[in-house]
């Protein structure tokens, strides 16, 4: 018999949901139980209010959502290429192409926010005002700069040659409306 699901480390570990789940599934509802539904629903209750009275907040929450949107359609763009599916049949190797697909994303983030940063220092540093407030709208997860079709034969040391002592690549200078 493997460990109990509620035991790890030697201690008892249970998530909010799953104990709120038992007692609200249980045949006779207790105190506890009840409270727990009124805390629950007045605390969607005064998100909704501040949601609706607070301009601010709206945005800020429209901003979030954008944000994951955009790291969904990356995802989308990554796995599918427009035109791909999943074709494991194994749990484990769809598991797999999952955390492929967590990687890649990642290695794009990461790299898209790296170079942004490059580019508005370089901006920044040619007498550009750039405003923090507006950064804090771009979202690095996007796919316009991906070749999703085809093969891209890489020249090593061509592309080695190129990074300068910083060990990037040279940013593409071009008029931008920034």
């Amino acid at each position: 018999m493997g460990p109990h699901p509620f035991l790890s480390g030697g201690g008892l570990h249970a998530t909010a949901s799953l104990i709120v789940g038992k007692l609200s599934a249980s045949g006779r509802q207790n105190a506890l139980a009840a409270a727990l539904k009124e805390y629950g629903a007045l605390r969607r209750t005064i998100y909704a209010a501040r949601y609706l009275s607070d301009p601010a907040y709206r945005r800020k929450i429209s901003r979030q959502l954008n944000k994951g949107e955009s790291l969904h359609a990356l995802k989308r763009d990554l796995l599918y290429a427009h035109e791909g599916t999943v074709r494991a049949r194994h749990l484990e190797q769809q598991i797999e192409q999952a955390w492929c697909l967590t990687l890649v994303t990642n290695a794009v983030v990461a790299w898209t926010t790296e170079y942004y940063g490059l580019a508005v220092d370089s901006m920044r540093a040619a007498g550009r005002r750039i405003d923090d407030e507006v950064l804090a709208h771009i979202s690095p997860a996007h796919s316009e700069n991906i070749n999703f079709f085809g093969s891209i034969d890489v020249d090593i040391d061509a592309e080695l040659a190129q990074l300068g002592p910083s060990g990037y690549r040279p940013l593409r200078v071009r008029d931008t409306l920034f």
